[in-house]
């Protein structure tokens, strides 16, 4: 500290003894704005080389004022040089700090933009108050008995911004540090000296910060070390322009650097704390109360072990860092989209179950992963599909494996993966019981819950995982994401699953109704036959008759059940050679006449096609007489065959009452959906099975009105 009588001429003395010593800041601001210069002709321009010379510039500003300082003769002088001085401190953090971040990073803007709120507070609150009070940074207070002594002290000002240097300057090492031990090989040497310089540097203000803070007054000796340290770092920094030219590198600083730097922030605002705390106890108990000062430094010692051994704390620092900072460690777009095609390809909750278990066993290197989903039937989970060998007597022979309502009431709670071994509930027991491992050394089972909303509709098992690896904060948060997505296709499928139900009761009703609409015309033109039978029995014409209604009447069911059955299953095809245009000949012979209708033929030369000439017979049957039930008398029906490339073409087109727009895109094809007074609406529906069963296709044109026309392609024998 400066400490000088009363009336005397202050600061002299403590320049003259320090004589030698006194051209030291002189030369340390000249090699800063030679480097600074250097800087500005860097070959590479960049944000990091104009931080670096605007962080050397401000240094070798802050040098000059500080050999200014030391060179002055009244206390007045001393007091407005330190104050200046103090001011261009000030307005170091910005510039080394936004050098320290984006000096031979790669994705640096990513690091800025995640700490521009602690960047602009750690840039604008130090020059705000250096600027807004800068006449409470150094002041003069007396010592002694009779006040005969004066020296320098801070003011609160003054002890905040060297609060906020401080950690700040702590910052700039850390950010370096990362960048370093990031480095391998030749990048490493190619960054080591500028490194080096610069933690040589704010090393030595690091300590003169400390020690203003700690005794609150301020010593000259102390700029002579900050002197010191910009000399010695300008050398070295010299040394690395020499070497590489300030050459930059793209490096990714790791999690366990980074994880590690922030322990040692932490470490050293505990540090500071404590060092208040030893500053408070001297100035309440003085220096002859020693045993209190010890206390509070064994008290601090005791807590920044506990602090450095704490699990809990290096947890969430490895969280934090994982969350924000860290890149990353899986290949996030990669995974998600293998999640994206895998659960595309899945049908029913078997696929779903299936595919998820191995996507979660590939992606996190977990050997054993069992997905439980939640049976609405009987309101408990049950096991869905596993990865891990099932032990006898626990679903492996076959039976479902099943946990009790218990469970599912225990994750209510839970709504983000966790550790099962930690949970020491009844249910956690049982679902650690039902999910065995297999491995001793294969880490601890976690769980994760797929929940939609406040439902719990199943959970994740992940046991034995390669060489017990404990789980980031990186990997749980992509679990979450794996399970939310999981459960939006399970709740999807099951959604499905509901609206194909309730399809099917609608389609059996619509069926009911049109089948007991027909079987009653059926049983009532027999009942009525039935009373008529013994009245006229003996008459030829009227049994002839009869028989004929009878077997009209058996041959409608007869055709409303083979409807219906072809509605269950795909139609079986027997493929051989066949030609288009004779299967064609012969649905239109066995059809007869058409009556009034005016039917036309086109048939053109055609190549074999591999065909069930029975079933294709059936199509070809289906569409003429679809026509001819559309037309009105003296109406024409026009059948025409012909080859378009690799396909032969079939197309019947009719100009009777057409179709519209909506029931060709909506119901034609669908079963049960018909324009006739008298049709199930099947025979469409049963004449795509068909043709697509075939390989082909089929598509209509129609207007209301004007007619339809079909088109049916179908491969030729080469290209099937």
């Amino acid at each position: 500290m400066v400490v000088v009588a009363a009336g005397a001429a202050p600061g002299i003395s403590q320049v003259e003894t320090l004589a030698l010593l006194s051209y030291l800041p002189f030369a340390s601001a000249v090699l800063a704005l030679l480097l600074a210069i250097a800087g500005l002709l860097s070959r590479r321009r960049s944000l990091a080389s104009w931080s670096f010379a605007a962080g050397m510039a401000l240094l070798g500003l802050d040098s000059f004022l500080a050999a200014q300082a030391q060179r002055a003769s009244q206390f007045d002088d001393l007091v407005q040089g330190l104050t200046l001085s103090l001011i261009i401190k000030s307005l170091v953090p910005a510039a080394w700090l936004c050098f320290s971040l984006t000096y031979s990073r790669g994705g640096y803007r990513e690091a800025l933009a995640g700490w521009r709120i602690p960047l602009a507070l750690a840039a604008l609150l130090p020059v705000g108050l250096a600027i807004g009070f800068r006449h409470q940074l150094v002041e003069i207070a007396t010592a002694g008995a009779e006040g005969e002594q004066l020296l320098l002290s801070l003011g609160w000002t003054g002890k905040a911004l060297n609060i906020v240097l401080l950690v700040a300057h702590v910052w700039i090492l850390m950010n370096l540090e990362q960048t370093f031990r990031a480095a391998v090989g030749t990048r490493r040497w190619q960054i080591k000296f500028v490194v080096l310089g610069l933690a040589v540097i704010f090393g030595s203000r690091i300590y003169a910060l400390s020690q203003a803070i700690l005794y609150s007054t301020y010593d000259l000796q102390w700029l002579g070390i900050e002197s010191s340290g910009l000399l010695i770092g300008c050398g070295l920094l010299m040394a690395a322009y020499m070497r590489t030219g300030f050459a930059e590198i793209d490096v990714y600083p790791s999690r366990t650097v980074l994880s590690s730097s922030v322990t040692v922030l932490a470490a050293a605002g505990y540090l500071f704390s404590v060092g208040i705390l030893a500053r408070l106890a001297n100035r309440v108990g003085g220096a002859e109360n020693f045993e209190l000062q010890t206390i509070v430094i064994l008290l601090g010692t005791a807590g920044l072990a506990l602090l450095l051994l704490s699990d809990r704390l290096r947890q969430r620092v490895h969280s934090f860092v994982d969350r924000h900072f860290a890149r990353a460690q899986h290949d996030s777009v990669k995974i998600w989209t293998r999640l994206s095609r895998s659960l595309a390809n899945v049908r029913d909750e078997a696929g779903l179950c299936a595919s998820s278990v191995k996507m979660v066993s590939d992606t996190f290197e977990v050997l054993s992963v069992t997905i439980w989903v939640h049976d609405q039937q009987t309101d408990q989970l049950t096991a869905g599909a596993t990865t891990a060998p099932q032990p006898a007597g626990t679903g492996g022979d076959g039976a479902v494996q099943r946990a009790s309502k218990s469970v599912a009431e225990g994750l209510q709670v839970r709504t983000s993966p966790f550790d099962l071994e930690d949970v020491a509930e009844p249910w956690a027991a049982e679902l650690r019981r039902l999910n065995a491992t297999t491995f001793v050394s294969g880490g601890h089972r976690w769980c994760v819950p797929l929940r939609a909303g406040e439902r719990v509709l199943g959970l994740f098992i992940l046991a034995d995982r390669v060489n017990g690896a404990a789980y980031t904060a990186e990997e749980i948060n992509l679990l979450h994401c794996i399970a939310d997505q999981v459960t939006s296709v399970l709740v999807n499928l099951r959604l499905a699953a509901d609206v194909a139900h309730s399809r099917e009761m609608e389609a059996f009703r619509t069926m009911s109704a049109f089948f007991v609409h027909d079987l009653k015309n059926a049983a009532a033109s027999l009942n009525l036959l039935l009373k008529n039978l013994p009245v006229h029995f003996d008459d030829p014409a009227f049994r002839q008759d009869a028989l004929r209604a009878v077997g009209n009447s058996a041959r409608r069911i007869d055709d409303l059940i083979g409807g219906l059955s072809a509605l269950r299953q795909q139609p079986r095809i027997k493929l051989a050679d066949a030609d288009l245009n004779q299967v064609v000949l012969e649905a239109l012979d066995e059809l007869g006449g058409m009556g009034e209708v005016d039917l036309e033929r086109e048939l053109e030369p055609l190549p074999a096609i591999l065909a069930d000439r029975e079933q294709l017979r059936s199509v070809v049957t289906n569409l003429v007489l679809n026509a001819r039930d559309a037309v009105e008398p003296r109406g024409w029906i026009r059948v025409r065959t012909k080859q378009d490339g690799r396909s032969v073409v079939l197309s019947v087109t009719d100009n009777g009452y057409g179709m519209s727009e909506a029931f060709v895109r909506d119901s034609l094809f669908r079963p049960f959906q018909t324009t006739k007074k008298r049709g199930l609406g099947i025979g469409m529906f049963q004449t795509r099975m068909i043709v697509e069963a075939h390989g082909g296709s089929i598509r209509v044109e129609s207007e209301t009105g004007k007619g339809s026309t079909f088109w049916v392609s179908l491969p030729i024998k080469e290209e099937r």
